[in-house]
């Protein structure tokens, strides 16, 4: 069995409504990250000093040594930047980002983000790259940073957010099954669920690019207007999709040391009025949005197509294309994944097993199909789905004359082209598939066998929607 773990799907062309409080817009939300104190430094145990989203161009790390130009930039974070920022969010509601080392460095920083309310959600044990670490080494770090998070601000912290991430992250900080919600993401303008064995994790994904890290990287924004300009673009095209009914949430990160400067605190001023300017805005923090979605949309229950085993997933999905379980059972051997969890996902990997196949054992599937109001659906022997569908369009309720003229069509149909006339009868009423009896009788067989195939997929896509929905 292949199975892909991403979701390319996500929600699609219909994201749910996130009906945000008093009919909001939009949610914006914002996030201080507060790492000054939890970066890469020999004092800290570590082995090189740090090199990451600073103002040094191109720094990189001193093994062995301290680096006092960066630490004094990480140093100014906390020593000004934070206090710039809290003058001017102070009576936001925030969310922290708090590296745990750095929280217990800042008592006077922690007693000020607690006393404006603001919600301090764990970033880590320290600030430093995860990719490499073993999965027990991380996941006594995640422990490790609850306990010093606990020990420090007086309660465990309900978020998470790495941010310098393995690829085991947030299965590990799923696992522990106590964080609201988990924030190592990009993936989405909404919040998810994502499930880890038997554990959902609600994701209220972060962002990158309506951050101020890039300030501190090359292909970034060198002034405040640009973060200005960025932000208030980004602002517009949520809130006008909120507008149209589909709010979003709008994340922005900030860091004490870059966007604490005096230049860019400016850009942030501007950019906070100009969200305040606008009705229908709701101000929240991460863990406010998560408890609102949770509320609203519980984690899904429904079985999963891409976790089934073979023979369930043959039991459900076997009777689609009609009487011909092996379309599910090549199916089931591709490579499936989160986005096959959906009537399209699984019509796509049906129809392809359907469309490579032969064209003998194509036919095969043709003549599997019953004629329209023939002989089977009058001794009721039908599949269920077949039944249903017949019986939708009214083909169970045919006078005499018209049950004749169905039973006449079927064989001259039959009899021209080798199998049975098939249509989606979802599409039609009575009239209508007659017309197209009349009409496609007379084609040449290859194009009739091709339009037949096309009904076949389409009466497939039907079933599955009536299944698994839309």
């Amino acid at each position: 069995m292949t199975r892909y773990p991403r979701d390319m799907t996500g929600y699609g062309a219909n994201p749910p409504a996130a009906n945000w409080p008093n009919g909001a817009k939009i949610a914006v939300q914002i996030v201080l990250n507060y790492e000054e104190g939890g970066e890469n430094n020999i004092l800290h145990g570590d082995p090189a000093s740090e090199a990451f989203l600073s103002e040094i161009t191109g720094a990189a790390p001193w093994p062995g040594q301290r680096h006092w130009n960066m630490e004094s930039i990480y140093e100014y974070g906390a020593r000004a930047g934070f206090w710039r920022l809290h003058r001017l969010l102070g009576d936001l509601p925030i969310t922290v980002y708090g590296v745990a080392t750095a929280l217990a460095r800042a008592p006077e920083q922690v007693a000020a983000m607690q006393s404006a309310g603001w919600e301090i959600a764990s970033h880590g044990l320290k600030w430093v790259e995860h990719k490499d670490m073993p999965e027990d080494a991380e996941r006594a770090q995640i422990a490790e940073a609850i306990r010093l998070h606990t020990e420090v601000t007086g309660a465990a912290p309900r978020g998470w957010y790495t941010g310098r991430c393995s690829n085991n992250t947030v299965r590990l900080v799923a696992e522990t099954g106590q964080f609201a919600y988990v924030a190592d993401s990009y993936a989405d303008d909404l919040p998810y669920w994502s499930r880890f064995g038997r554990t959902d994790q609600l994701i209220v994904p972060y962002t990158m690019d309506c951050n101020d890290m890039r300030f501190g990287i090359q292909a970034g924004f060198t002034n405040g207007d640009q973060f200005e300009s960025y932000l208030k673009d980004s602002f517009d095209v949520l809130y006008a999709e909120g507008t149209a009914g589909a709010p979003k949430m709008l994340s922005i990160g900030l860091h004490c040391r870059l966007m604490g400067r005096p230049g860019r605190a400016a850009a942030l001023a501007r950019v906070i009025e100009y969200f305040k300017s606008h009705d229908d805005v709701w101000f929240a923090t991460r863990l406010e949005i998560a408890e609102h979605w949770a509320a609203l949309h519980a984690a899904p229950t429904a079985a999963r197509p891409s976790e089934m085993d073979r023979d369930t997933f043959v039991a459900a999905f076997g009777s689609i294309f009609e009487h011909s379980p092996w379309i599910a059972e090549g199916a089931y051997d591709l490579e499936l994944g989160h986005t096959h969890d959906t009537a399209t996902g699984v019509h796509s990997a049906l129809a392809r097993v359907f469309r490579s196949a032969s064209e003998d054992q194509r036919l095969n599937v043709l003549k599997a199909h019953p004629d329209l109001a023939g002989k089977l659906a009058a001794a009721g022997k039908l599949t269920a789905e077949s039944t249903a569908e017949q019986a939708g369009a009214g083909l169970d309720l045919l006078t005499d004359d018209e049950r004749a003229a169905f039973q006449s069509l079927n064989a001259q149909y039959v009899a021209r082209h080798g199998f049975p006339f098939i249509i989606a009868v979802k599409d039609h009423d009575k009239a209508s598939i007659l017309a197209a009896f009349h009409r496609r009788i007379e084609n040449d067989r290859d194009t009739e066998f091709s339009e037949a195939c096309r009904q076949v997929e389409r009466i497939a896509a039907l079933r599955l929607i009536e299944k698994l929905g839309a």
